[in-house]
């Protein structure tokens, strides 16, 4: 009879031997390394996917590309583990996962490490170095802790390919590249323009808008209530800035049209409590929102008017910092003009205006025509002319000398600590500026309703990543600043003709030779400065000019948002390739890249592709510290990786990382944790495996042997509720798995090995194996073992694939990663037996009785080895199949049946006084004397007959209360069901035959473990020494200790121990053992 679960295996078991007892204890790292070698010398990952491919349909995986100029660390273990865990899963489902590795080698990760090397901190200093020689050294920093990387990836199991990576530094990758954007230029996509910018001092960069989301930190920054005078008018206009710095550069003021605005006077000084510099004369007038007005001011004052905004549009007003902007042709310049954007949520109505840094200031400035002057360098100091105490300073520190000077002209109201979000460089963690620049552009806008479909059309888990942080900022989108004032990354193909300015992107190697002037020399490689000193020839008819290229490089966000066609270097070659794995099924990364590579991957298929690059999306939660914080050098509570590698394992770690919480939750990474989990799941599973292969190998068990084959529906209960339980187990894993949901998946296994395999079953079935003899159901038995840890060890690889494919191994001689997924019986698959519902319910509640049976003794104060005489199971359905299993859980010598309680319990009739008294009135005592002597059980009968009397009134039931005890030397618990009720018995009486068999097995246990802590085999006798003082241990309660100790030789004494042995004390008694 063939194995009814249809295990597939993809290699002849070698029966030289048959289930192998592994050597030695547990140690998780031997175990994990040894295998690996044998992994290495099988080549098993390569032939988990070829032994597919003939076969199976592919299922695409796209590796989110790490920077290998930076160690890896826990955060880099977690995403790696769910990376890994669903190409082994979909693998093993019948799937060819192809799994190429990546490397990022480009952008400001790179190059600011090589300054920092370097001492470069600026770009001048970069070009008085030399962008060759700096380029050269971004180009070997990338790869400073490749070999780290690749350890790290091998022993933590993540099986990719790294020999032949994909890296965005090859110039396939580049030239890949170069064509997308020339699709985006060719359909209008691509486009230069002036812009306000995220910009970076320190870098010398700009930013997209993406970018600057992967950086906002919160900040307690200096906030101004500024007094704009106006021309002509002693009334002021109050502005509010969060941005000092921006104030030498202001040319207008917004006001709403139709905002009420006050103009209020001021009739007493401040109050005491005012805090800070600034303040206004009593008499001085200011206007402002009035909506605002008990907001802003600090004084009293009374409102001198009212007008709309509009009456405030044209008024002219004194600059802040004259000369530092020179007027030239504006008319407009510092005088107030309407805004749509003005609100009257905070500050105060009216909006200062500093066209340059400003994206809301800039678009206004253009609209009408103010005076569009830079006061800021690229450097982010202040240029000259501003002021004298201000010029050539860094702006962000100037911001107290800029509010002293208001405060010096009478121009600050009022000052305080404004706590907001900011964004700040994503990879210096300085602050950004808002910055009027130059620059080249995705036109994302245009493409708005596409990627919000394609958005759409992604399963994301979680979903709110999709709909919410994703989706709800794809509706806002922006468009995309591609350009970047950058030496190390990807050169933007665009060239631009001197002699008539036409714009012209190329998309291939082979379009810049066609183009190249005779002069003009192929690029060794596609880097700056290389490319930047080809010319092409302008493609204009009329014009006989030389184009030159932009000095840019790409973002490097748009490297990698090419990954899913330029590792095959589409379109190139690679054609089926890639054919055959775009949209890409599945990819992984933290919930950072949501906004990072997740919208990089999404914008470049869609102004490419105009398709979704990806079907599935899981976007992991952050790992944290065991207390829930960040972690970082400066806390002192970064965690090594390989700290624990080295302790606990691999397996542990992945476990815990899986089951701890769901995945796109915050994992707190807790080393304690990592032990539990290899204490309660690992152990646990390895000790059911050794319990297993140590009979299978005394007993020569073949699990293909068909003649010694036992039929599911010829065994045990015991048996068929197992593989009853392990069927639903795997169906509700599988629906996790699908939904997700994979800490409920892990959860549900551990439960299930700990408590359904270990504690019940393996428990159960002990005596079952110690038989020498053969039988039916010890054969049974072992074939159930076998099977269910063929499904465990299936279920669990993917996430800690270690230890299941040491005990797959051992259970059939080949790797549990070259076997087939075990469906579960709710996806009506046929690699697992049907469900038994009865049995297990059924058994659901024996496990439920035992508890009770425990509970009573924990009340009772009775130990779980000291037997009772006699256990009852009164009421439920007919149990006599589980009988010997709830007799030796409760441990009672004898289990009976009955049909309900009356047998175990005494009855107390008691007065229901308010009946009574209404019935019986002044005869109420001699009716309760009477009730007080009656036999309750006797008038019990009487009063269901209809013929109870007491003192001459009729007693009925209502006239009673009637309450139940157990009788002397009973105790019982009850289950309640919609079906009824059920309850356990107990005979709590003890006697001197119970406290010998009770002694007994806790002498059997003692010595039990003691084999154990000596590593005897299960078959080995041994010399047994016992003494005992207190209680008198019979002769068969002696030759029990004998025969379930496998003790050839025993002797029981009296008097004083030898030396060496080990001693207890139980129930009043002396125990002492020796083995020999």
């Amino acid at each position: 009879m063939s194995d009814p679960l249809n295990f597939k295996t993809t290699s002849q078991f070698d029966r030289s031997m048959v289930v192998p007892t592994p050597a030695g204890g547990l140690d998780p790292v031997a175990l994990e390394t040894g295998l690996m070698k044998i992994w290495s010398d099988e080549e098993t990952f390569a032939q988990s996917i070829e032994a597919r491919r003939a076969t199976s349909s592919p299922f695409t995986f796209l590796e989110g590309p790490p920077t290998a100029n930076g160690k890896p660390g826990i955060h880099h273990v977690i995403s790696r583990l769910f990376k890994d865990m669903v190409c082994r899963w979909k693998t093993m489902e019948g799937h060819v996962v192809e799994r190429k590795g990546g490397w990022d080698t480009h952008g400001l990760p790179v190059e600011i490490e090589v300054q920092k090397q370097l001492d470069l901190m600026s770009n001048e200093a970069i070009e008085n170095f030399g962008m060759e020689e700096f380029n050269q050294k971004c180009k070997e920093s990338v790869w400073t802790y490749e070999e780290a990387w690749r350890e790290m990836t091998e022993r933590m199991a993540f099986w990719v390919d790294m020999d032949e990576p994909y890296v965005t530094l090859h110039d396939d990758y580049i030239e890949s590249a170069w064509w997308s954007l020339k699709q985006m230029f060719d359909k209008g996509l691509l486009f230069r323009g002036h812009k306000v910018l995220p910009y970076c001092p320190q870098t010398g960069t700009s930013y997209s808008t993406h970018e600057v989301s992967l950086g906002y930190k919160e900040v307690a920054e200096p906030a101004v209530f500024v007094k704009f005078r106006l021309e002509g008018d002693n009334a002021s206009i109050l502005a509010w800035t969060t941005t000092p710095w921006t104030l030498p550069g202001n040319v207008g003021l917004a006001v709403g049209p139709e905002v009420t605005y006050c103009r209020v006077r001021i009739t007493e000084p401040p109050s005491k409590s005012w805090e800070g510099r600034g303040g206004a004369e009593v008499g001085e007038e200011l206007i402002l929102a009035k909506d605002l007005i008990g907001n802003v001011l600090r004084n009293q004052a009374e409102i001198v008017e009212e007008f709309p905004g509009s009456k405030l549009v044209g008024k002219a007003y004194e600059p802040l910092f004259p000369g530092a902007i020179e007027r030239g042709d504006s008319t407009t310049a510092w005088t107030v003009v309407a805004a749509d954007f003005v609100t009257t949520t905070d500050g105060t109505g009216v909006v200062h205006t500093a066209v340059m840094y400003g994206e809301d200031d800039y678009r206004l400035g253009m609209e009408v025509g103010f005076p569009a002057q830079h006061t800021v360098g690229m450097d982010g100091a202040f240029v000259g002319g501003v002021h004298q105490n201000l010029d050539g300073r860094y702006v962000k520190d100037c911001d107290d000398d800029i509010i002293n000077l208001l405060v010096e002209s009478g121009l600050l109201y009022r000052e305080h600590t404004y706590t907001h979000d900011y964004p700040h460089c994503w990879r210096t963690d300085h602050p950004l500026l808002y910055y009027a620049m130059d620059s080249w552009f995705v036109r994302m806008t245009a493409v708005r309703d596409q990627i919000l479909s394609h958005n759409s059309s992604v399963e994301w888990a979680p979903e709110w990543t999709g709909t919410k942080r994703m989706g709800e900022w794809l509706s806002n989108i922006k468009d995309w600043a591609i350009s970047r004032e950058r030496y190390w990354g990807t050169p933007i193909p665009v060239w631009i003709c001197e002699q008539c300015a036409t714009e012209h992107c190329i998309g291939s190697i082979e379009e810049m030779s066609s183009m190249k002037t005779e002069k003009s020399t192929m690029p060794p490689e596609l880097h700056r400065p290389y490319v930047d000193d080809v010319r092409l020839r302008c493609p204009s008819e009329d014009c006989s000019g030389e184009m030159v290229r932009e000095p840019y490089v790409m973002d490097c966000w748009f490297d990698s948002g090419c990954a899913s066609f330029a590792q095959w270097h589409y379109p190139f070659e690679n054609e089926d390739k890639f054919a055959g794995s775009f949209p890409v099924d599945y990819i992984c990364e933290a919930v950072d890249q949501t906004r990072g590579w997740f919208y990089s991957l999404l914008a470049v298929a869609t102004t490419v592709f105009d398709e979704p690059c990806f079907r599935r999306c899981l976007s992991l939660g952050h790992i944290l510290d065991k207390e829930g914080k960040k972690m970082s050098k400066s806390r002192g509570n970064v965690v090594n990786p390989w700290d624990h590698f080295n302790k606990e394992g691999v397996d542990s770690i992945r476990w815990y990382m899986t089951t701890q919480s769901a995945p796109w939750s915050p994992t707190n990474f807790d080393p304690n944790g990592v032990r539990e989990s290899y204490a309660k799941m690992f152990l646990t599973l390895w000790n059911v495996y050794r319990f297993h292969s140590d009979y299978a190998s005394l007993d020569g068990f073949d699990p293909e042997n068909k003649s010694g084959f036992v039929e599911i529906p010829d065994r045990s209960p015991l048996d068929r509720w197992i593989l009853s339980r392990v069927s639903e187990m795997a169906g509700d894993y599988n629906e996790n798995f699908y939904s997700w949901d994979f800490h409920k998946a892990g959860r549900s296994l551990e439960d299930f090995v700990v408590n359904d395999l270990s504690n019940w079953y393996v428990r159960r079935s002990r005596r079952r194996l110690w038989d020498e003899a053969d039988s039916t159901d010890k054969r049974a038995c072992q074939h159930t073992l076998h099977e269910v840890l063929l499904v465990v060890c299936r279920l669990m690889a993917p996430v800690s694939p270690f230890m299941p494919d040491k005990i797959h191994r051992g259970l059939t001689g080949n790797s549990v990663h070259l076997a087939d997924w075990p469906a579960g019986s709710s996806l009506v698959s046929p690699s697992l037996p049907p469900r038994d519902e009865a049995v297990e319910a059924e058994m659901n509640l024996v496990r439920s009785l035992a508890e009770s049976g425990r509970r009573i003794r924990v009340e009772g104060n009775r130990r779980q080895r000291l037997p009772c005489r006699t256990g009852w199971i009164v009421g439920g359905p007919d149990l006599s199949d589980f009988h010997e299993i709830l007799a030796e859980e409760l441990n009672v010598e004898n289990l009976e049946t009955e049909d309900d309680l009356d047998a175990f319990q005494r009855i107390f009739l008691e007065p229901n006084r308010k009946a009574l008294g209404k019935k019986c009135r002044s005869d109420l005592p001699a009716v309760l004397a009477q009730l007080d002597t009656a036999d309750p059980d006797s008038l019990l009968l009487e009063i269901e007959a209809g013929i109870a009397a007491l003192a001459g009134y009729e007693i009925t039931m209502d006239d009673i209360d009637i309450r139940r005890t157990e009788k002397e030397g009973y105790a019982a618990k009850t289950l309640s069901f919609e079906e009824g009720d059920v309850s356990i018995v107990l005979d709590m009486d003890l006697d001197a035959d119970l406290m010998s068999k009770g002694l007994a097995r806790d002498i059997t246990r003692r010595v039990q473990a003691k084999r154990k802590e000596l590593d005897l085999d299960v078959e080995s006798t041994i010399s047994l020494s016992v003494w005992v003082d207190g209680i008198e241990l019979s002769d068969d309660d002696w030759n029990h200790v004998q025969r379930e100790t496998r003790a050839g030789e025993a002797s029981l004494n009296s008097g004083k121990p030898d030396p060496g042995s080990d001693s207890f004390e139980v129930d009043g008694a002396s125990v002492s053992f020796l083995i020999s």
